[in-house]
């Protein structure tokens, strides 16, 4: 995840379409060039990029995701590279390298006339203050985050397809409109997830969710390198040829002779004693909305 400095939050607010293409832009040319670095990765990865615009209290806070492969092609082409189970790029040299990539796009955008300033930003067009705020922002520690990844295919589609399409906030995190107030749930990060509760005015509230409004035809999910538009007809048949070929441990016939975890009690089909799977996760509302299953339903597939 690649997150802008607050600083920027603004001037992104007064230039969406600019500052937004920039961000997709700069974090995708980062995450190419750290993994062809032989020291890093030495390969040409592909990964899909989703804008996001808003925290759990609804703020501006612009920020993309980028779902990458623990991998990526060898520069010949003649086989697939595989990162460390437990690592896959320095974090520190992201930062650096993200923080510099957006500020040298930044600076031309502000050279070539694209960027518009109102309000309490007027002051930024002056080229001095505007520098100084580049120099501002160059101080600090730019965020990037780099998450678990998911546990295959399936938790992966699971994930993406209640997550890419969201705008701001999920219905179910709605609890109570009285008395011309919104209250909703939202996760405390800094204080472990904890859940809470926020009331705003149905001003304040409708103000927030504008915030997040895109431009009109903007594209808030992107693919980039080997799983780019140009690139992906003729390298996703070759990439998965090569990952088919790769001799990793999961793929060893000596790994596949390893006795099966044993599974939790928990994930355990009463009747058949077979895994339990997942297959849809149900808010609270949900549940009060679905009716008991029948006794001689299957209990697990």
């Amino acid at each position: 995840m690649f997150t802008l400095p607050h600083e920027l939050a603004p001037l992104a607010l007064q230039n969406k379409r600019v500052i937004y293409d920039l961000l997709f832009h700069a974090s995708a040319e980062t995450l190419l060039q750290v993994a062809r670095d032989p020291k890093c990765l030495g390969a040409d990865i592909g990964f899909f990029s989703v804008l996001h615009t808003w925290s759990q209290k609804l703020d501006h806070h612009p920020h993309v995701h980028c779902v990458v492969p623990a991998g990526g092609l060898a520069p010949d082409r003649s086989r697939w590279v595989s990162s460390q189970p437990s690592f896959f790029l320095p974090i520190a040299v992201l930062k650096k390298v993200f923080r510099g990539k957006f500020t040298e796009v930044l600076q031309k955008a502000f050279q070539s006339g694209r960027l518009r300033f109102h309000g309490s930003l007027k002051p930024l067009g002056n080229p001095k203050v505007f520098a100084s705020l580049l120099r501002q922002t160059w101080r600090k520690q730019w965020v990037v985050y780099c998450k678990r990844p998911f546990g295959g295919a399936e938790h992966a589609l699971r994930y993406l397809g209640c997550y890419t399409h969201r705008v701001a906030i999920s219905n179910h995190r709605l609890v109570a409109l009285a008395d011309d107030k919104v209250t909703f749930r939202w996760r405390d990060s800094a204080h472990k997830n904890k859940k809470r509760q926020m009331t705003l005015s149905i001003e304040e509230f409708l103000r927030r969710f504008l915030l997040h409004v895109l431009p009109r035809g903007f594209v808030r999910i992107r693919h980039f390198g080997i799983l780019s538009t140009r690139n992906r007809a003729a390298l996703l048949p070759l990439t998965r040829q090569l990952i088919d070929a790769d001799p990793s441990p999961k793929a060893r016939p000596d790994a596949q002779t390893k006795p099966p975890a044993k599974h939790d009690g928990l994930w355990q089909c009463p009747q058949c004693g077979g895994p339990m799977l997942l297959l849809e996760r149900l808010t609270a509302m949900q549940l009060r909305l679905r009716s008991p299953p029948c006794n001689n339903s299957v209990a697990a597939v």
